[in-house]
């Protein structure tokens, strides 16, 4: 059964760094693009990045662009999330997603990871 599963958040102060993984498994995702979302508690859940299945292409939420970077290993099943200058204003939940086409609508991802955690304390 094919599944994502994410891991690297954690807590960080503001203007620190972590990366994020999203680990496919299953089924190869390399023919898919993947992308990365967030939660904040109360609010709904946003689109941070998108990579075209490629890796040539890449789209960002205007709030990250600059900050964040979205890559993947296709020979490793993997996409990863390097986030620089974090604020505290990024703390949510991030998810990792899988879909056909590489855009900002989470209802276009057909594969969804659980999440992992990330708080950035001021």
């Amino acid at each position: 059964q094919a599944q994502l599963v994410e891991s690297g958040g954690g807590l960080v102060q503001a203007g620190g760094s972590l990366r994020l993984s999203c680990a496919a498994s299953g089924r190869t995702f390399s023919t898919y693009a993947m992308g990365w979302f967030r939660q904040a508690p109360g609010k709904e859940r946003e689109f941070v990045a998108v990579i075209h299945w490629s890796g040539g292409l890449t789209y960002y939420a205007d709030s990250v662009k600059g900050r964040f970077t979205i890559s993947r290993d296709n020979a490793k099943n993997t996409m990863f999330l390097q986030m620089n200058s974090l604020r505290p204003e990024d703390t949510a939940v991030y998810y990792c997603a899988a879909g056909q086409y590489a855009v900002y609508d989470a209802m276009k991802y057909d594969y969804w990871g659980q999440g992992t955690q990330v708080t950035v304390s001021s």
